[in-house]
């Protein structure tokens, strides 16, 4: 079997700005989809940025686990949808008990099936800048909250509830990761 590669972005180890609860955010590299206003347009290229293996990831989200008590991990990007091993690692944190929460550009009936076998919630639809929505992480009233399975059920009002503006800055020696919304 080949090895399973990833293309990262951006790793924010522990978080409360992309999602309820404590949860490692990982931005993938790479979008076809080219949405006007995008909030990372820097992840937009398609060419190698930071490639990590599924088990090199797999130990980040772990170790995370252990020293922060992470409940979940938010893929973002980028396209997540565009990295075509994603289903293997969504399988590997199930595995380990964590919550899986997707965002993507494409629409949910679009999605094959067996991609979303271990993802827990998804926030569908092409970002539209002429429809901004003020719900907690979802920037266009377009765009659809689908919970998969219940895990996140509960928090709905996370998500609906207008999130006025909310950012993190974690500096981890020569890197700084930025996460919620642009202040």
């Amino acid at each position: 079997m080949n090895e399973i590669l990833f293309n990262i972005a951006a790793i924010n180890i522990c978080t409360e700005a992309e999602g309820p609860y404590k949860r490692a955010a990982i931005w993938f590299q790479g979008c076809t989809i080219g949405c006007a206003g995008c909030c990372n347009p820097h992840f937009q290229s398609l060419e190698p940025e930071h490639i990590m293996t599924h088990d090199e990831l797999i130990a980040v989200i772990h170790q995370s686990f252990i020293e922060n008590n992470i409940e979940g991990v938010t893929y973002l990007g980028g396209e997540p949808t565009l990295q075509r091993n994603l289903v293997f690692l969504s399988e590997s944190v199930h595995k380990m008990g964590l919550g899986v929460i997707l965002f993507t550009g494409n629409t949910f009936s679009n999605l094959d099936p067996a991609f979303l076998k271990d993802v827990d919630m998804a926030i569908d639809g092409k970002y539209e800048q002429d429809l901004t929505d003020n719900r907690n992480l979802i920037g266009s009233s377009n765009q659809n909250i689908i919970f998969i399975t219940d895990r996140y059920r509960s928090q709905t009002e996370w998500f609906l509830n207008p999130r006025g503006k909310r950012a993190e800055i974690n500096i981890s020696g020569n890197d700084i990761v930025f996460s919620g919304d642009v202040l």
